[in-house]
């Protein structure tokens, strides 16, 4: 996928979750001062129900990223490609993606540029302490419970574009949400609008056996 298309998909198409799990970050050497820090997440967790902007409420089924952990996934500092602080393409490269019984588990070694380091610091001074990440959905399955928003049950990802420490928890893709909310409730109403399939009499049913045969006797 060139960049440009990457870009445009991850505009277009993609969604941003956020989560309050905290970012922790450790010395790889305790002993030295300078050594370089792993900072750790959680880009996702699994079977926690969330709601997405008062329209409905979601949860991530375990196993849902199980198809995309070998992603050329980036890890961005708030979804910005221009803060690029790691990144895995087929389990290589600095970034390290995970699966535990929790979700999904992003790390990195801190780079030496500058705003990683910036990064770094805010994250050990608790200023920042949440994870996102964007994505697009394979498969998902809705449930209608009367009284209850709706919920939508995220089976499989298609896509993993990146995983991201973030300042502060915002929905910022709310038209996809929405479009992804509008295309259920319309599949839906075309669903219940259908007119129903007429039974057929019984007469209708052996007119219609007599029928065949006969186009069966004819080809004999």
């Amino acid at each position: 996928m060139e960049n440009k298309d990457y870009i445009q998909n991850i505009s277009e198409t993609a969604e941003r979750r956020f989560f309050s799990s905290e970012v922790r970050m450790a010395k790889r050497d305790a002993s030295v001062e300078d050594s370089p820090s792993v900072i750790e997440g959680y880009a996702c967790k699994f079977n926690s129900e969330t709601v997405i902007g008062n329209w409905f409420r979601e949860k991530i089924r375990t196993g849902a990223c199980d198809d995309v952990l070998n992603d050329d996934v980036r890890c961005l500092f708030n979804h910005n490609p221009n803060y690029i602080l790691a990144r895995c393409f087929k389990r290589k490269g600095t970034l390290t993606l995970s699966v535990d019984d929790i979700g999904l588990k992003y790390s990195y070694v801190t780079p030496d540029r500058q705003y990683a380091r910036d990064l770094e610091n805010a994250i050990e001074m608790g200023d920042v302490t949440q994870s996102s990440f964007a994505f697009d959905i394979e498969e998902q399955i809705w449930h209608e419970v009367d009284g209850e928003l709706p919920l939508r049950e995220i089976v499989r990802f298609k896509i993993l574009y990146d995983v991201a420490p973030v300042t502060y928890p915002a929905y910022t893709d709310t038209e996809v949400v929405k479009r992804s909310l509008t295309a259920y409730q319309e599949k839906n109403k075309t669903t219940e609008n259908a007119e129903p399939v007429e039974a057929r009499s019984d007469n209708e049913k052996e007119l219609n056996a007599f029928e065949a045969q006969l186009i069966i006797n004819s080809n004999l």
